[in-house]
Formats: structure tokens, sequence, C-alpha cells
């Protein structure tokens, strides 16, 4: 059986992480808000705890792949690296007089120092350090500190820009600018990395095919995969409803899935994706954060036609029970702390409700 995620607490076999590096670096009191941070971070601090969890992952026997080394990798393949520049290197973006010299001056990297800048980053002061300054006013109107290439320091956050869904893997269109370049470094990645182009992949299927379908924006920290052929996907202010549809129709032409259940989620930050608030720990068992209270939901199963879609409605006290039935279950058990008001908000805040089960009942 090639590569597939059946079940959020099944066994986890393999598992891509990034270790955090300059683009964190890069992140500054001024920049946070642009690049959806909350503050700035002691990064030596995070590769030491970045480290301890794949070193914990690894004494379970999970396989821990390295999304830099992974990146690197790609980009020694010509058709991978031709992908990548050419969606990053767009006259929209830099201009038509600068945008084919960026090119070529990016296209001389090596594969891992290229791989480096592209999610850490380049200011023009950087770049005239090894370059003569391009004939453009794009370029020349940039103070020497601006970034010609902006730090992704979103990186951080694999679940968000693919999520694998049963025998396929949805390659995402993220909601906000900062995000957006990460899907092309996953969609060279899943093209063309021979992890997952040889046997032991197994061929899968591609359920989303990258920023091409904004603005139908999806997000990994949204979608659970909750067993049974069922889907709970979360639509907060990342992902949409069309998103939701799409990848439903997909899922159920394949004969992957027979049912999600997509939850009417509050658009604020506080709630930026379901995995913020709601997890699955066990087969018939979720952590939930006490202020999300129940939501409205919608049961989506196939249609009669083969892109037709049924929909069913269902009121907020029902949330629960739209769960256990795409479960095939007669309820769910949730998990909710015991805390008081502010307690509970500051562990929200901190991502307290957002856990990895690494098997059933094992978090």
């Amino acid at each position: 059986m090639g590569f597939h995620v059946n079940s959020e607490t099944g066994r986890l076999r393999r598992v891509i992480l990034h270790r955090p590096d300059l683009e964190l670096k890069r992140l500054t009191p001024t920049n946070k808000d642009d690049l959806l941070f909350d503050d700035v971070l002691w990064v030596r601090r995070a590769r030491q705890e970045h480290d301890a969890l794949a070193d914990a992952l690894r004494d379970r026997g999970i396989a821990v792949h390295l999304f830099g080394e992974l990146l690197g990798e790609t980009l020694a393949i010509p058709a991978a690296r031709a992908l990548v520049l050419d969606r990053v290197f767009d006259e929209k973006e830099y201009g038509p007089l600068a945008t084919d010299v960026l090119r070529a001056a990016f296209e001389e990297l090596p594969s891992f120092e290229l791989a480096d800048v592209l999610v850490g980053g380049m200011t023009k002061r950087e770049y005239l350090e090894r370059h003569p300054e391009p004939v453009s006013v794009r370029f020349h109107v940039m103070e020497l500190d601006d970034f010609l290439l902006a730090p992704l320091p979103n990186h951080l956050f694999t679940r968000d820009t693919s999520a694998w869904v049963y025998d396929g893997v949805s390659i995402n269109a993220m909601r906000w600018p900062a995000r957006r370049r990460e899907t092309v470094h996953f969609e060279a990645i899943y093209r063309h990395h021979p992890l997952f182009t040889g046997a032991e992949a197994g061929g899968f299927h591609v359920w989303s095919e990258g920023q091409s379908a904004y603005p139908s924006t999806i997000e990994g920290g949204d979608v659970l995969v909750i067993g049974d052929g069922a889907v709970l996907i979360g639509m907060s202010e990342r992902t949409t409803p069309q998103a939701v549809e799409m990848l439903a129709r997909g899922l159920f032409a394949a004969g992957s899935a027979r049912s999600i259940v997509a939850l009417d989620m509050p658009k604020r930050r506080a709630f930026m994706h379901l995995d913020t608030v709601m997890t699955m720990v066990d087969g018939d068992t979720f952590t939930q954060y006490e202020g999300l209270g129940m939501l409205r939901s919608y049961t989506i199963e196939p249609g009669v036609g083969d892109s037709e879609l049924k929909v069913a409605d269902h009121p907020p006290e029902h949330m629960h029970r739209a769960i256990a039935a795409a479960l095939g279950l007669d309820g769910v058990r949730v998990l909710t702390p015991s805390q008081d008001v502010h307690s509970a908000e500051r562990e929200q805040w901190d991502d307290g409700c957002n856990v990895l089960a690494v098997e059933p009942g094992v978090v």
C-alpha cells in the first residue's frame, strides 16, 4: 500500500517537519503581523524544541523527513527547479525589467542554497552584495533592507500547506499572501522528489492543484481525517465552503471517502484553524476548546450524478451527533478541560487543544 492517511489517530509512520531557521530570525515587531505571527520568537529555543520533538518521534520508529532537505533535493531536479522559479519570478510581482534578471541570478544558486533563500528570504542589500543592480523601477524604489524575496516563517506549520486525505494529498491554496509561495514548494516536492515518485509512494491522488485554485482556499489545519471514509473540515477564516465542495467532489469521484462534515466556524484569528480548537485523540474521542461552543454543521455525501453532492444542514446542538453519524457511531466523547474562562482562553491562544496523536489514544 502506498502513502495514505486513514485516520488522525492511526499509527503515525512518516512525518514532514521543518526545522526553524533564517526565516524566523527575519521576524521583527514591525513585520510580524504581515507574516502572520503574534510575536517574534526565540529562534535558538525553537530549534531546541523542534529537535526534541523530532527525536521523540524517531524514538517511536517514525520516519522524520525534514522539509528543508526535501526541498533542496527537489531543486536539484531541473524540472522542479524550473517549476519553482517560474512561479516565484513573475512579471506581476517584479515587473518586466527585473523578472528575467532576478530569475537568472537565482538559477545560478546551488540547490540547497536556493532552498535556504526561497524559505529564508533575501533583501535588496543581500542581492547587491552578489550582483549588479538591474535596470528596473521596481528594484530602484526599494530600500536596501526591503525584502526582494520575503521570508516564509509559516513553513514551520507543515500541516497547513498540504494535507493527506486517505489515498491522496491536497496541495492547498493558502488564504493570505504571506503563505502563498509555500504551496509551490510542496507542489514541486510531491511532483518530483523520488520519495513521492518512486515505488514506495505507490501512486496517490492529488486532490487540489495548489495556488491556482485561489480564491477557493483550504488549509490543512482545518482538515481532520476521522476515519471510516469520513472527513471533518472547519470552514474557518482560511478555508472556504467552495474549497470544501471541490475536495468532496474529488474524494467521492475516486471512491476515497463517503462523507464530509463541515463545521461553520467563527471567522476570527483566535479560531484560525479547526485544529487550534478541536483535535481527534482516539477513534471516538476529541479534545475541544470550551469557548468553541456548538457550531452549525453540514454533512456532504455523494449525490446521484458523478459531480453532484448531497448536503444535509444540522443545527448547532447536533454538531457532535453529525460527527458521530459520519463515523458510524452512536456518539463521540468530547474532552473539554475544566478551567475558568480566562485560563481556558490563554490555553487556547497557545493551541492547548491542538494535540498530535501518534497512535490511538497516544498524544
